[in-house]
This record gives C-alpha cells, sequence and structure tokens, in this order.
C-alpha cells in the first residue's frame, strides 16, 4: 500500500459524490417547493415543450368558454327584445281585428285604432333602434348581409352569413326566367243557357274547396260577381280574370279564367266543370294547374334556385351563398341583366375556440317596421309594416296579413336565434369546458410533480447528503496517517 499527499483521491471521489447529492437534494426542494417536476428548460426539454404547448391551449379554451358564454348573452338580449317585439305585434293584431268589424266601428273608432297602431310601430321602431350589447347595436340591420340595388323590379331580401361583401361594382343579377301564377281559362264561353241547367264549378286551393251551382235566371255578370264572391268568401288564393264589369254586356258569353294569387310553381290548384270545355277539358273530371314557374337566373355568376320571385345563392354557391333578391318583373329583362347588388356582410363574428380559424357567425336581420311584412300580397298596396293603415274595412283585412307575416318574421327570427345558441354555442361550451379539463389534466401529467414521489426522493437525497459528508470527512483523516511515519 502506498501512502500520498499530494492527492488524496479518496476525498476527491467523495467530494464528488458529496456535490451530486447536494445537487439532487436541491432540485428535489425545488420541486416540493414549487409543485413542478419541471421549473427549466434542463429539466426535461421535450416534456417542456408538450407542456407549454398544453398551458396555451389550455389557456385558449379557456378564454373560449368566456368568449362563448359572452356570445349567449348577447343573443339573450336580443331575444329579449324580440319577446317584446312579438308582444306588441299582437296587440297590433288585436287592434288590426277591431278594425275590421265595419257594422260596429265609426270613423272616430277607426281614427283611435289608428292612433294605437302608430304607437305600437314607434314603440317597435325604438327597440330595433335602441337594443345593444355593448356598443354593438343588434336589431336594426347593421349587424347582419345589407344590400343595395339598381335596376327596376329588383329588390335585396337578405343574407346569409356565408355570403361576401361585393366590389365596388356590385354582383350583377341575371334573369333567365321571370316567375309566372298558375292559370286556368277554359275554352267554352259561360252562356244564359249554362247557367240555367244548373252548372256546377268546382275549384279547390290550398285544401279550402268551392263548389258553385249556378242559379237560373241569373245573368252571365252577375253569375261570375256571385262566382268570384264564393272564393273569396272561402279564402283560396285564387282570383277570377275577366274583362272588368262596366264594359262589358251582363248577358255577353264570358270564358271562365282563374289564376293564383302567388308566385311560383308550388301554388297549384284544381277546376273541374259539368260542361267539357268550361273550365275542365272532360265534363266533371278536375284539372291540376301547376303550370306556374319559379324565377331564374344567376347573382354574380353563381348558382342560385327560385322560389316565386326570389331568388337566393345556392348552397356552395361561394360568394353569394344565401343572398336573397326578388325580381318582381313580369319578363326576362332586356339583355337578360336586371341590374346590380351591392352587398356588405356586417355579421356578428364569435371566436368560439382556441385556435385559428375556430370561429361562428350569425347575421341578425333588422326588425324595423319597413323590413317587416314585406312581399305580402294585399289590395290596399301596404309593402311593409310601416305602410299599414286601418281606417276602413278592407285596410283592416290587408292589415291583418301583413301583421301576421310580421309576426312570422319575428317568431323565425327568434327560432334561428334560439337553434344558434343551443346547437351552436351551449353545445360547444359543453365541448369546451371538457377540452379545458382534459388540457389541464394532460399538463399536470407532464408538468406537476408527484408530491409523494418527490418527498421520498429527498428523504433519499438527505440521507446520502448526510453519509457523503461523513466519508468526506473520513476521507480527509485518512491522510493523517502519514504522520505515524515521521515520528
Amino acid at each position: 500500500m502506498s501512502l500520498r499527499v499530494n492527492h488524496n483521491m479518496s476525498a476527491i471521489n467523495t467530494h464528488r459524490s458529496v456535490v451530486n447529492n447536494s445537487n439532487a437534494q436541491a432540485k428535489t426542494m425545488e420541486k416540493l417547493s414549487s409543485g413542478l417536476k419541471i421549473n427549466r428548460a434542463a429539466d426535461s426539454p421535450a416534456q417542456l415543450q408538450i407542456s407549454e404547448n398544453l398551458r396555451a391551449q389550455t389557456a385558449g379554451l379557456s378564454q373560449a368558454i368566456d368568449n362563448s358564454e359572452m356570445a349567449v348573452s348577447l343573443l339573450q338580449t336580443a331575444e329579449g327584445a324580440l319577446d317584446e317585439v312579438s308582444r306588441a305585434l299582437i296587440q297590433a293584431r288585436q287592434l288590426a281585428v277591431h278594425a275590421g268589424n265595419e257594422g260596429v266601428n265609426d270613423p272616430n273608432m277607426l281614427q283611435a285604432d289608428q292612433a294605437e297602431f302608430d304607437n305600437v310601430l314607434e314603440q317597435i321602431n325604438r327597440i330595433a333602434t335602441s337594443t345593444q350589447y355593448g356598443h354593438n347595436y343588434l336589431l336594426d340591420g347593421s349587424r347582419a348581409g345589407n344590400g343595395v340595388t339598381t335596376g327596376d323590379n329588383l329588390e335585396f331580401i337578405d343574407a346569409g352569413v356565408k355570403a361576401n361583401s361585393s366590389g365596388a361594382g356590385g354582383y350583377a343579377v341575371n334573369i333567365q326566367q321571370a316567375a309566372t301564377r298558375s292559370i286556368h281559362s277554359g275554352t267554352v264561353a259561360l252562356t244564359q243557357g249554362i247557367i240555367d241547367s244548373g252548372e256546377q264549378i268546382t275549384v279547390s286551393e290550398g285544401g279550402k274547396t268551392v263548389n258553385f251551382l249556378t242559379e237560373k235566371g241569373k245573368s252571365v255578370e252577375l253569375t261570375l260577381n256571385d262566382l268570384d264572391s264564393a272564393i273569396n268568401y272561402a279564402g283560396l288564393d285564387l282570383e277570377l280574370i275577366r274583362p272588368y264589369p262596366p264594359l262589358t254586356d251582363g248577358n255577353a258569353p264570358q270564358i271562365i279564367s282563374f289564376r293564383h294569387k302567388e308566385f311560383g310553381s308550388e301554388h297549384t290548384f284544381q277546376v273541374a266543370s259539368n260542361t267539357a270545355g268550361l273550365v275542365s277539358n272532360v265534363s266533371n273530371v278536375s284539372v291540376s294547374v301547376e303550370n306556374g314557374l319559379d324565377v331564374s337566373g344567376v347573382i354574380g355568376g353563381e348558382e342560385t334556385y327560385g322560389k316565386g320571385q326570389i331568388l337566393t345563392g345556392a348552397i356552395g354557391a361561394g360568394t353569394t351563398e344565401g343572398i336573397r333578391v326578388r325580381y318582381t318583373g313580369e319578363s326576362i329583362p332586356v339583355g337578360g341583366q336586371a341590374g346590380t347588388l351591392t352587398f356588405s356582410q356586417n355579421s356578428l363574428t364569435f371566436q368560439v375556440g382556441a385556435n385559428a380559424n375556430q370561429f361562428s357567425e350569425i347575421s341578425l336581420r333588422s326588425i324595423k317596421t319597413s323590413d317587416l311584412g314585406r312581399g305580402e300580397l294585399n289590395n290596399s298596396n301596404f309593402k311593409s309594416l310601416s305602410d299599414v293603415k286601418m281606417l276602413s274595412a278592407e285596410e283592416a283585412q290587408d292589415a291583418i296579413r301583413i301583421i301576421d307575416k310580421a309576426i312570422e318574421e319575428v317568431s323565425a327570427n327568434r327560432g334561428e336565434m334560439g337553434a344558434y345558441q343551443k346547437n351552436n354555442l351551449e353545445s360547444n361550451l359543453n365541448y369546451l369546458r371538457i377540452a379545458h379539463e382534459n388540457a389541464v389534466s394532460s399538463e399536470s401529467v407532464v408538468r406537476d410533480a408527484d408530491m409523494a414521489t418527490e418527498m421520498a426522493s429527498f428523504t433519499r437525497d438527505q440521507i446520502m447528503m448526510e453519509a457523503s459528508t461523513a466519508m468526506l470527512a473520513q476521507a480527509n483523516q485518512s491522510s493523517m496517517t502519514v504522520l505515524k511515519l515521521l515520528g
């Protein structure tokens, strides 16, 4: 055995163990004090990257939950306002029904009904222009797709969230087929002889049927008047087409023609007569009249589909999907182009996910009285709810029709909001909460310290530290044996 004093290798070796044990104990203490097993990149570079990504995802999901809850609050604000509008429209309808009670009403009563109705319109317009969430106005049409048309017989209705804003020149609207109404004419004229024989004419439309029997001795003109009244009384959406009565001889034979009041292929009716050719081609065999046509054309060069007079950008059409315009012309415009539509998309966009492009959109249409009840056929030429008057029995009947359509439109808006809240936002919230829970759990597995394991490690490191320190003292004492050789 050789003895050296310049280098005490036992002490050096033991010192290395002391340093290692000290470092291990320090790291374990750090994990126990922070609760994290990764406190710096050197602890685990790969797991640090994973945990940082999970932290970012967790923060994004947490914010998306808040975003979705705020979106629900916004929609509930709008829906609450629409509930009040529905109540106002029901009140307006009650006024119109009262105004239609012609046998009782006098001019003062009708004026009172009109004055109250005007107040209802003011209430609806006030709700439309004042309902807001923060600085976002919700029901004035500013948070939906808005369009302005040029050209005769062309009108913008509305648009969905998928339509894109047009350029400065707008979208060209080309018409390939104008909408028509189902129409049918007999080939045999109604004569006094047919009337006196007791002719039966049957007309059916929309589930309603009129069985009209001619009365012997009545003139052609009176018979047609009675037929027209019977159709109107039964509530059929049909009109009897004939020359203006004051300009015709009351006994002159006339061809009977029926035409549906609504445009499009879905509006049909059936007619039959005892006399072949008077209405039906074969005696007592009904004719199904379904020759109405839907409008067809293109918007901005993109595919569309027509329903009645309304042209709608087709699903998957790209920039014009969901845009709806009404063409009221009775023929194809010269050159095919009915006009242009300048469109601006202002729908509400909600960030409902933690990552890019995870957003959802909804359009909140205008509920101003000038935008409700549009396009409803009526004899008083009311273009919208704002035009409605009820100063006569006829106006009251048309007012009921317009108000019914306005109620239907508001209810449809509420239904759309409710479906969006339930199926988009609240369903998404359920997913977000589950995703957030699992992202936090994953990050905890990667980054959080197992306190029991770390405590066991700390105890072991503490023991090793004490042992290595004691051995270092022993190693330092071993060099003292050299002094015995010098004695």
